[in-house]
């Protein structure tokens, strides 16, 4: 099963890999398989990497270049994409240019930790010799006889689903004649990029990388409706409860202020955007939606810790913080902090350790810093000082998730109120005001007669809340 990443490394490897090969051990995922012949043993020392390589940032190509290096390949091939370098405004020239020529994505991986010495050997553009039927470095004295295929113009050819062109009249014009020359790929290659692009709209055949296809981790005291999990149809509900948000209680009978039920929507290491769903009846768990209406996914890397929130709280919009942001009219959010994943759905006891104001689109949004109580190191973690401690490191790593998570969709970097976390005490008084707040748009306080700002199509029928 191709991704879009997939498809364009294997065309890549397939289209450069005779260019390449003959330097070292190379990577290939489909040439030895399809190519007519394999690759030539004789210059050839090894051909792997069955598993799809993505398009990330440097990173993430440092990974792909170490592994490479620990499996013995002496050189790896790097272009300008993988530098994923962006320009500066406080450059002398070209100020926010992106960074394109090929050879600093050599620079960076040649002086990253870990490489040693492989050599990074940097992307040569090739072009297509009609004379020949060959990709090669073009001639610069004969220029009329190349054809340049881009990668956004192979995919546009594959999406128009392009076939062999005649093998004695290559058009100049590929798009226009929709076609393929002789020795650009091998025809099954084609065949399955072509299938590939024409049909990347059906979900049930090509499924992103991001998005895997699995059983939710769910908690067994919840039952599933709907679509599968990952679709915008999947609904998990309580069997125990009408509304995750308005009658499971906000902390468990006879526990101390500094214990809270934590609600898990999203359990550590997934990527989906799980939320309870504040206007749906019952206030089911599923998956929030993009502005385009398809399902959301975290981007930036997977999840360390287990989300969810404080049920029988409210961050008031009417809330305003000593920088004048409103609260974001959701539940108290919490970030859970052990070691274990915990289930969707499930009510977990949880010890309160501080916490971290997020301001988020001009959006006050708390977040509740927590660990389970069944977690191996609870006994040693009271407070955030204890988690750097136990866990040295971990509230940056917090930071840097909620500061950078949206830049991975385009989106500038959140900030904090402040970068210290708050003590326990503080995030305690946060919960009490939030849960006043639940309390008044629930209708349980004597002004709260009526539905308050900012709460306008909220599902409040649950006993709980406004129910009978």
């Amino acid at each position: 099963m191709f991704s879009s990443a997939f498809s364009f490394i294997a065309i890549f490897i397939t289209m450069w890999g005779v260019f390449y090969h003959k330097y070292s051990l190379f990577q290939c995922h489909i040439c030895s398989l399809t190519h007519p012949g394999g690759l030539d043993p004789a210059s050839t020392v090894m051909a792997i990497w069955p598993s799809p390589m993505v398009y990330a940032g440097p990173t993430e190509v440092q990974f792909h270049a170490k592994s490479r290096r620990s499996a013995g390949a002496s050189y790896f091939v790097v272009g300008r994409d993988p530098a994923g370098m962006k320009g500066s405004p406080n450059a002398v020239a070209h100020a926010d240019d992106d960074i394109y020529d090929g050879n600093h994505g050599r620079y960076v991986l040649q002086n990253s930790p870990g490489i040693g010495n492989m050599n990074m050997l940097s992307f040569v553009k090739v072009m297509y010799d009609v004379t020949d039927n060959v990709m090669k470095i073009p001639d610069e004295t004969r220029m009329d006889d190349f054809i340049s295929i881009s990668g956004t113009k192979m995919r546009l050819l594959a999406r128009n689903g392009a076939v062999p062109c005649s093998a004695t009249n290559i058009p100049t014009d590929l798009v226009e004649a929709n076609c393929i020359p002789s020795g650009f790929m091998v025809p099954k290659g084609w065949q399955g990029v072509v299938d590939y692009y024409k049909n990347v709209g059906d979900k049930e055949r090509w499924i992103p990388w991001s998005q895997p296809r699995v059983e939710p981790p769910v908690d067994s005291r919840t039952t599933t409706e709907g679509g599968y999990f990952g679709s915008t149809g999947f609904v998990l509900k309580s069997k125990d409860y009408d509304s995750f948000w308005h009658d499971i209680p906000m902390r468990p009978s006879g526990e101390g202020d500094e214990i809270i039920n934590l609600i898990v929507e999203i359990p550590m290491y997934v990527t989906a955007k799980m939320e309870v769903q504040k206007a749906v009846a019952g206030n089911p768990i599923s998956q929030d939606t993009n502005k385009d209406g398809s399902p959301r996914y975290y981007k930036y890397g997977t999840p360390f810790f287990n989300y969810g929130l404080i049920p029988q709280t409210w961050e008031d919009p009417m809330m305003k913080s000593p920088q004048g942001y409103g609260a974001d009219n959701d539940p108290l959010d919490v970030m859970e902090v052990g070691s274990e994943q915990l289930t969707m759905g499930s009510i977990t006891p949880c010890r309160i350790l501080g916490s971290l104001e997020l301001i988020d689109e001009g959006e006050t949004d708390h977040k509740i810093i927590c660990i389970s109580l069944n977690d191996k190191d609870a006994s040693k973690i009271h407070s955030m000082e204890d988690l750097d401690r136990v866990k040295p490191g971990h509230t940056d790593r917090l930071r840097d998730w909620l500061k950078r998570y949206k830049t991975a969709d385009g989106k500038p970097e959140n900030s904090l109120a402040q970068e210290e976390p708050t003590s326990v005490q503080e995030a305690i008084d946060i919960i009490a005001e939030t849960h006043q707040r639940w309390r008044k748009l629930c209708g349980k306080t004597d002004y709260s007669a009526s539905y308050p700002e900012g709460a306008e199509g909220f599902a409040l029928e649950s006993p709980g809340c406004r129910g009978e």
